[in-house]
């Protein structure tokens, strides 16, 4: 299994930007899809990017396309999501999550709060 650990997360008016970071322990993240998943209070959880194994596909929710990009360094055991034109509607608990398909593996991050104000 892979351990892993969000920060970046914070207060923030609409309009400003964010990353968020992943850092793994345990394995390396060359291994594993990774996604980025958010759950605002009193709601689901909800996917919002998702970066592939191979690094060659990226994909996104409706609601942050343009405006949120996920990226990795494999040489870091990182994965960040860039979050530009924030909107109220981001507030949420961002969630990291490490998915290897092969041996059906799935690790999740303990989140990191992202709050927008108008």
């Amino acid at each position: 299994q892979v351990q892993l650990v969000e920060s970046g997360g914070g207060r923030v008016q609409a309009g400003d930007s964010l990353r968020l970071s992943c850092v793994a322990s345990g394995r390396t993240l060359s291994r594993y899809d990774m996604g980025w998943y958010r759950q605002a209070p009193g709601k689901e959880r909800d996917f919002v990017a998702t970066d592939s194994q191979s690094g060659g596909s990226a994909y996104y929710a409706e609601a942050v396309k343009g405006r949120f990009t996920i990226s990795r360094d494999n040489a870091k055991n990182t994965v960040f999501l860039q979050m530009n034109s924030l909107k109220t509607e981001d507030t949420a608990n961002y969630y990291c999550d490490a998915a290897d398909l092969a041996t059906e593996d799935d690790n999740w991050g303990q989140g990191s709060q992202v709050t927008v104000s108008s």
